[in-house]
């Protein structure tokens, strides 16, 4: 009979037909009490859930690191050359089908978390997991988390896959979770079918210690500024961005406050959006994102600038493109537009800087 999975998003809940308890107590049986002793510390399956490591158990022992780990190698082929292993064999069918209902790879801390709510139902898994033939642990790298898969072929196939989606994304690239999800399935070669799921995906994409995700749900590399969401600052810019106007300071405060669950005090909002050159003052407490076009600066500021950039403008002309890159009434600008200090106005009725 196989273990039943609920899946939910970054979550499981498994019955299985097995007791982890009992099947590991009689594994640990099979084996000498010498090793015996060793595993139930490298595994934390005693009173004690701390698992320990080579160099602990061999300065307690008074042995070498290396003496450890032949003894603890030697009573995991005891055991797996054990009629108790022969008799296990259900439990470890139970476990790879549950493995296999998440994706094939999953990261180990999902994994553990998905098969025991405290430590000591996990160690008792991991030892498990460590004992089946069809269980394979990779280990932490720079790119990706430590992750167990059952199918060597696949596992390829998806670590090939999420180092090309993440060549394929530039530095600051920010995308849409189900954009993401179609480049992803684009990169995955001959892959089974019955992995094609979204939950499995994400799955997956979360292995990627490169690849992140905003509060969002934004895809990006994990550098990219609107993906690393440290303080006050980057949830403004989240903000605002997902507004998709200018807003003021302190409707930016409420909305953090209300959407990200993150305490901003209005004062620290402003400083932080002064400070910030991501953000420019449109208006009267007004902040936009300079990857918008808005220009900072006070409006003769602006003027200038569009008119070094056109050449001689009218008046409307000129309206029209510093209302833009700021939010300001049209009398402003004019009053700005007809100081002589600043600007001048040319025969043919244009206005060029003085």
């Amino acid at each position: 009979m196989k273990n039943k999975t609920k899946l939910t998003p970054g979550r499981s809940r498994t019955t299985f037909t097995f007791d982890s308890v009992a099947v590991v107590k009689k594994l640990l049986a099979a084996a000498a009490e010498r090793p015996r002793d060793v595993l139930v510390r490298r595994f934390g399956l005693g009173a004690n859930t701390k698992r320990e490591t080579l160099e602990a158990i061999g300065d307690r022992s008074g042995i070498t690191r290396e003496r450890v780990r032949q003894i603890e190698a030697a009573g995991l082929e005891s055991i797996r050359a054990s009629v108790a292993f022969k008799d296990a064999s259900g439990a470890f069918e139970e476990l790879a089908d549950h493995i296999d209902q998440l994706g094939a790879m999953v990261s180990e801390e999902e994994l553990l978390e998905s098969l025991a709510t405290d430590e000591k139902g996990r160690n008792r898994f991991r030892f498990l997991l460590m004992l089946g033939s069809a269980f394979y642990r990779e280990r932490e790298t720079d790119e990706f988390l430590a992750r167990w898969h059952i199918d060597a072929a696949t596992a390829k196939k998806i670590h090939e896959a999420l180092t090309a989606l993440y060549g394929s994304l530039k530095d600051d690239e920010i995308v849409p979770e189900s954009e993401l999800l179609d480049r992803f399935l684009d990169e995955l070669k001959n892959v089974n079918d019955a992995y094609r799921d979204e939950e499995v995906l994400k799955r997956w994409l979360s292995l990627s210690k490169k690849l992140g995700r905003n509060p969002l749900s934004e895809w990006g590399r994990v550098s990219a500024p609107a993906i690393r969401t440290k303080g006050i600052r980057d949830y403004a810019y989240l903000t605002i961005k997902r507004k998709g106007e200018p807003m003021h300071f302190a409707d930016v405060a409420k909305t953090i406050t209300t959407t990200f669950s993150k305490k901003a005090h209005v004062a620290t909002t402003h400083n932080e959006l002064i400070k910030d050159p991501r953000f420019v003052l449109v208006g009267r407490g007004l902040y936009a994102l300079t990857e918008w076009g808005y220009k900072p600066g006070v409006v003769r500021d602006v003027i200038r600038e569009v008119l070094e950039e056109s050449g001689p403008l009218t008046k409307e002309d000129i309206v029209k493109r510093v209302k833009k890159a700021r939010i300001v009434k049209d009398n402003t600008i004019l009053v700005n537009l007809n100081d002589p200090k600043h600007f001048k106005r040319t025969k043919d009725g244009t206005y060029t800087v003085a």
